[in-house]
């Protein structure tokens, strides 16, 4: 890739990013995502070609969440696959009375957060809030992706997954809502994906 074209994307990704910080959508206090994600573990999984990757799903996954903030990539290894991470909150990380106390930011495929003092307690942040790094399965569920706004719920269902390349790279999703740090990002093959709110 020459410079030029590395600019130009460059500033593609910076127009998107204010764009949908312009976007943010509020929906109010009050807890908007009662339940936590729900995964089952499959007992057989059957590997199969995807994107010119090897996709093993490791457990189904699904989830009602709000959206606390997005990050595109298009510069990574990892955007051949997931070119979009949501940071994604439930329960009490879906009350916007609580989040407005909670500095939220994505970089480098992590999800930071920061506060002055704690509004809920820090287990409660940690395991009612993930960073997913979504793989569309098909052109529909990125069309949809590409819509979703921080601020929104949605509702999505799909597999965690383990992907692997011919020369060896893998990627491996996490599967505990209770882990923090490195290897603590959901890997998501999404099969549906809805918008919950406006």
């Amino acid at each position: 890739m020459n410079l030029r074209n590395l600019i130009f994307l460059l500033l593609i990704g910076m127009f998107v990013w204010q764009c949908r910080a312009a976007e943010t959508v509020t929906l109010g206090a009050g807890v908007k995502v009662p339940a936590a994600p729900e995964q089952a573990a499959i007992s057989s999984a059957e590997t199969f070609e995807f994107n010119d990757y090897l996709i093993t799903p490791l457990a189904d996954f699904s989830l009602e969440a709000k959206v606390l903030s997005r990050e595109d990539y298009f510069l990574d290894r990892e955007s051949d696959l997931a070119p979009t991470d949501l940071a994604l909150g439930w329960q009490q990380m879906s009350d916007e009375s609580v989040l407005s106390q909670i500095d939220i930011s994505q970089s480098g495929r992590w999800y930071h957060w920061r506060v002055e003092d704690f509004p809920i307690p820090r287990k409660a942040i940690e395991t009612q809030s993930a960073n997913m790094h979504m793989v569309p399965a098909d052109e529909h569920v990125a069309v949809m992706l590409d819509m979703v706004k921080p601020g929104q719920l949605i509702k999505l269902e799909g597999q965690l997954i383990l992907a692997e390349s011919y020369d060896g790279w893998r990627w491996k999703s996490s599967l505990s809502r209770e882990d923090t740090g490195a290897s603590a990002c959901e890997l998501v093959y999404v099969t549906a994906l809805e918008i919950l709110s406006p």
